[in-house]
């Protein structure tokens, strides 16, 4: 049976007190979680600080970005070695907001793919389709590029250590969600193009949905046999919100 997985993405949020607090309350309330694992992706500045309340929990954290070159002269960068420094176990690759705000094209995404794989960290590989490219039935022509492109750099195998975070770009923040059956559709589809190339890695990868994940649609989204968890933006914010998402995605 493959694993559950909510991640929270902070985004650009968070200040020293807010984050003690909802920290506190994450690991908490993870404590008795059953079947499904639990995961914050900080501002790299709050590392430090996720590292000192969630030591010894449940909990894991992560960072939401990585460079894709190693130690040197790239100013601004932050190495998976250094996210490795401060124990982080996964890290957000390819997320909509790096790709569309930051131009990061599907090639960069790769090479962050495989920094983050090679220094021992669980990358959150990130996919999805804009609202006009969902509208002329591009999807899947959208999505399988961005797969294609990692899987062409790094082999399919590369993918037995990944999670996958399907995003539609229409839906994330925008308070609108796909619906379940949309969400399992694109879920599947991710599903069956790396099972193209290794049917066994693909049968147990982990791929989580993310797009204004509430607690109140979490249960119908992770009742669908593809989705596998969520990647959860705002919501993440607020404890009781974020716990109630990880509740949704048990299994007991």
């Amino acid at each position: 049976m493959r694993g559950r997985l909510v991640a929270g993405n902070w985004k650009s949020n968070g200040d020293l007190a807010a984050n003690e607090a909802l920290l506190g309350h994450i690991r908490a309330a993870a404590a008795d979680l059953q079947g499904a694992a639990c995961a914050v992706c900080v501002p790299y500045p709050y590392l430090f600080q996720a590292r000192q309340v969630l030591a010894h929990s449940t909990v894991a954290w992560g960072g939401q970005d990585v460079s894709q070159f190693g130690a040197g002269a790239y100013t601004g960068a932050v190495t998976a070695v250094m996210l490795r420094e401060f124990d982080c176990r996964y890290v957000i690759v390819g997320h909509s907001e790096r790709r569309s705000v930051f131009g990061e094209r599907n090639e960069v995404v790769a090479a962050k793919f495989g920094a983050a794989s090679q220094a021992g960290l669980t990358p959150i590989l990130c996919v999805g389709e804009t609202l006009q490219e969902r509208e002329t039935g591009k999807m899947e022509e959208v999505v399988g590029a961005q797969l294609d492109a990692v899987i062409a750099a790094k082999g399919a195998a590369a993918m037995g250590s990944a999670v996958v975070a399907y995003e539609p770009v229409w839906a994330i923040g925008t308070g609108k969600t796909a619906t379940p059956e949309q969400a399992q559709a694109a879920h599947a589809f991710i599903r069956a193009r790396i099972a193209a190339h290794h049917a066994v890695i693909a049968s147990k990868l982990v791929i989580l949905y993310g797009g204004s994940v509430k607690a109140a649609n979490a249960g119908q989204l992770f009742a669908m046999p593809d989705i596998d968890g969520g990647l959860i933006g705002g919501a993440a914010l607020v404890a009781e919100e974020f716990m109630a998402i990880c509740r949704a995605a048990e299994r007991r």
